[in-house]
């Protein structure tokens, strides 16, 4: 299967977008950008998701897709999203978890 990597982010700067930044830079993982403060479709999206508006959450998308490809579990109410593999999301992951979280999805070797 076709995959594409889309990060939700927002134009002001964030420790762990600077991280997420740099993990996909040294791996040369292609990726989208969405900027929620830009989008209030895509802020939505992230609030419903994450129950917060937590960037980076990045998503495993078919190409051209907006959207996980398959819908994440949910997350508890008022818990955390910070560094929970979802299966096709993670938000705010430290650079081991994202790694792992890559290379779960083929978008990096192991």
């Amino acid at each position: 299967m076709e995959k594409e990597l889309v990060m939700y982010t927002r134009t002001l700067g964030c420790p762990f977008v600077t991280i997420a930044k740099r993990v996909l830079g040294e791996h040369n993982v292609p990726y989208r950008e969405i900027l929620i403060d830009r989008d209030p479709l895509a802020r939505n999206r992230v609030k419903t998701w994450t129950g917060f508006l937590s960037v980076p959450t990045l998503v495993v998308t078919e190409p051209g897709g907006i959207l996980p490809i398959e819908e994440p579990a949910p997350l508890e109410k008022g818990t955390s999203p910070q560094g929970i593999d979802r299966n096709y999301m993670i938000t705010e992951p430290r650079d081991k978890q994202l790694l792992e979280w890559l290379q779960k999805h083929g978008l990096v070797e192991s």
